[in-house]
């Protein structure tokens, strides 16, 4: 390239920039000088013709409001499945205060992880000491507050909040027995109370992509406050 190529190449891109910069700072240009913009063609899209401004802009404009379609479709869809959701925690509230015992609170707890949120053999209610009021239940088990196992979820507890994902084996195994190998992902919600752990309400799925770290967990935690309180000391049942 010639030093005259080169100045006439560097003169052209400062005429862009400064073409650029005025009609940046006027953008009623083009209204007062409509037929200019009538004349004015760029590339379409979708193809190598080309096209009016005023079409290209129309064709922005379309893909915009189908962008904006899809959105108020995908929080459409999250709306209604945070009001089953909403629905199912009411429900779960009104078991709960009919219970008039700690023994009926469990069973209630047991009944709608069953009945309401469908854990048929993925939901576990596990509960750290003694109580000797409790029936044995399908998703309700106790351990000692010094077992060994406990120590996998000291974490947990630290953090105060439920999380989902994938668990460890160790874990898996410890919550959820003979169907340990059958859990592709879960939520693990501590329950806490001022003198200290309570338990983890463990909730499973054979989908791995059902619990995942980046889904909401405000329902959890509510659900956990909850089933905390109504774990506190009542008259033996």
């Amino acid at each position: 390239m010639t030093t005259r190529e080169a100045r006439g190449l560097a003169a052209k891109e400062n005429d862009e920039d400064t073409i650029a910069a005025y009609l940046q700072h006027n953008p009623d240009f083009f209204e007062r000088h409509q037929a200019l913009l009538l004349r004015l063609r760029v590339p379409h899209a979708r193809g190598g013709s080309t096209i009016s401004l005023v079409e290209r802009q129309i064709e922005v404009l379309r893909e915009k409001h189908a962008a904006l379609e899809g959105k108020l479709a995908e929080l459409v869809g999250v709306a209604r499945g945070n009001d089953v959701i909403a629905e199912k925690l009411h429900t779960f509230t009104r078991k709960l205060l009919r219970a008039r015992t700690r023994a009926e609170a469990v069973a209630q707890i047991e009944a709608s992880l069953r009945e309401d949120f469908d854990a048929f053999h993925g939901g576990v209610l596990m509960l750290i000491g003694e109580y000797p009021d409790l029936a044995p239940q399908r998703f309700v088990r106790t351990v000692a507050a010094d077992d060994a196992g406990l120590k996998s979820f000291e974490t947990l507890f630290a953090s105060g909040k439920p999380r989902c994902g994938q668990a460890r084996d160790t874990q898996r195994e410890f919550l959820f027995g003979q169907d340990a190998n059958d859990i592709g992902s879960v939520a693990l919600v501590p329950l806490l109370s001022p003198a200290g752990p309570l338990g983890v309400l463990a909730l499973g799925s054979t989908d791995r992509d059902r619990f995942h770290p980046g889904m909401s967990t405000e329902f959890l935690a509510r659900m956990a406050d909850l089933i905390a309180d109504s774990l506190a000391p009542r008259p033996l049942a």
